[in-house]
């Protein structure tokens, strides 16, 4: 950090204690090129965690995504399953984790992904036949199954929306694997194509989700072109679960190619990631890619120009020779603050407030989705172990889109603050935290997570005078 003013102050006195003129503390950060994890974005563990990742091999990670089937969760009438699910979020907490989760209808290698309470309750289905297999899936339309799966939705937001425990909810519940398509299937009744939902009950399944998880970050697959149409005009983002996929389905047709831009532009859904999260998950894994030798900085830059927050390689191993283009992907993916410049008075009065004037830059390619606040902590100099004075603000960084950014910040001062020197701290908070959430691409981190920049003098409250 460089000190640029406050060397000497000049000091007019009408009164005594009284300053009329004096120079501002001016404060540069030195930015750093180092790679982190910051919530609401990041490389994604799979149905694993950060604690837990060989795969990982050190590299950050604050979101663990899991997948679940209805009947894995509910396994009783209105008997949800929480116990499994708060023990997933405790130990992604241990982590240094939030959770991302879909729920899936079908899709897995069973018959039957909904629960049997629910057919045996009269549900209707269908059986269809999928890469060799027999399986059964309810209808969409099916009173029965809206009605039980629509509360299951309600339910779990109840209890997680609220907490702060989650980064991210994948709409799913329609579609193979909650993907918003039955491609390849065949009713065994009809030799037809499993039919999806009717768009009446496509926007019933969005709005549930919307209505349930109205704090949380939301997703919609891309797949389902009147369900991204409706999601995105109404605050949801998109997700996309075949990043790199360059020709591995076919010689003249591929995802990144042929479908994510062309599907973007036709849902108008080009412009979703200036108020909600991207999110893509690889195709195979990134092994996959180098043995076909696809260009993995083009797949990253594919990625990053479609403003990605969230990636997920299945917790796949780090092809040998691949990790460089994985550590420059994470520095610009999501958000990226850095701090270049801060501004204050090197004087303030105890019952007044402390003023911030910052510069910031955003070098990531989307915004925090968030409400991450500006925060301060005041600490008496030289008095060792003591205890510092937070201080909050309603100025946040919630929709900081790519860019240079000031930010001025009024910070009150409780009136019994001692009079002396404190350090000056600065902190990025997550709703309802203590201490910092959010790591700077600055240097200077204490092991609080507090960032030391300057100093500044408290002054006894107007009409007192300073003890000598």
């Amino acid at each position: 950090m460089t000190l640029l003013a406050a060397a000497s102050v000049l000091l007019l006195l009408t009164a005594p204690g009284e300053a009329l003129t004096q120079k501002n503390v001016v404060v540069t950060p030195k930015a750093t090129d180092e790679i982190f994890a910051n919530p609401g974005m990041g490389w994604q563990t799979f149905h694993t965690f950060a604690n837990e990742d060989e795969a990982l091999a050190g590299l950050p990670s604050s979101c663990a995504y899991f997948r679940w089937y209805w009947r894995e969760i509910e396994p009783e009438d209105g008997k949800i399953d929480f116990r499994k699910l708060d023990g997933v979020i405790a130990r992604a907490r241990l982590a240094g984790q939030r959770v991302a989760f879909r729920v899936m209808c079908t899709g897995s290698s069973e018959y039957m992904d909904v629960p049997q309470w629910l057919r045996d309750e009269g549900c209707k289905g269908v059986e269809y036949e999928f890469e060799g297999r027999r399986h059964w899936v309810p209808i969409w339309e099916d009173p029965l199954f809206l009605e039980k799966h629509l509360r299951l939705i309600r339910e779990l937001g109840r209890r997680y929306d609220a907490r702060g425990v989650l980064d991210l909810v994948d709409i799913g519940s329609a579609g193979l694997w909650g993907e918003w398509h039955m491609s390849g299937t065949k009713e065994v009744s009809t030799g037809k194509p499993v039919a999806m939902p009717q768009p009446n009950t496509i926007i019933r399944i969005i709005d549930t989700y919307r209505s349930a998880f109205p704090r949380t970050p939301k997703v919609m697959l891309i797949g389902s072109a009147e369900g991204m149409k409706y999601a995105v005009t109404h605050g949801c983002g998109w997700r996309a679960d075949c990043l790199g996929d360059l020709g591995g389905f076919s010689k003249t047709w591929n995802h990144m190619q042929n479908f994510y831009r062309q599907q973007l532009k036709a849902t108008g859904a080009e412009d979703a990631w200036k108020s909600a999260p991207v999110a893509f998950e690889t195709c195979w894994d990134m092994r996959k890619w180098k043995e076909e030798g696809w260009d993995i900085r083009y797949i990253f830059d594919y990625a990053l120009s479609l403003h990605a927050s969230f990636i997920n390689n299945k917790s796949a191993p780090i092809p040998e020779g691949t990790r460089g283009e994985v550590e420059r992907l994470l520095r610009r993916l999501g958000y990226r603050l850095v701090l270049r410049r801060i501004e204050h008075a090197p004087r303030v009065r105890a019952g007044s407030a402390l003023v911030l004037t910052t510069e910031w830059e955003n070098a990531g390619v989307a915004p925090p989705y968030r409400d991450l606040t500006l925060a301060v902590r005041l600490t008496p100099v030289g008095i060792k172990d003591a205890f510092g004075s937070l201080y909050g603000t309603t100025v946040g960084f919630k929709g900081m889109r790519p860019g240079v950014h000031t930010l001025k910040a009024s910070f009150p001062l409780d009136e019994t603050l001692r009079p002396g020197r404190y350090t000056l701290s600065i902190g990025v908070m997550d709703t309802g935290s203590r201490k910092p959430a959010v790591r700077l691409a600055i240097e200077g981190r204490d092991p609080d997570g507090w960032y030391p920049l300057s100093t500044v003098e408290v002054l006894p409250p107007r009409g007192e005078r300073q003890s000598r």
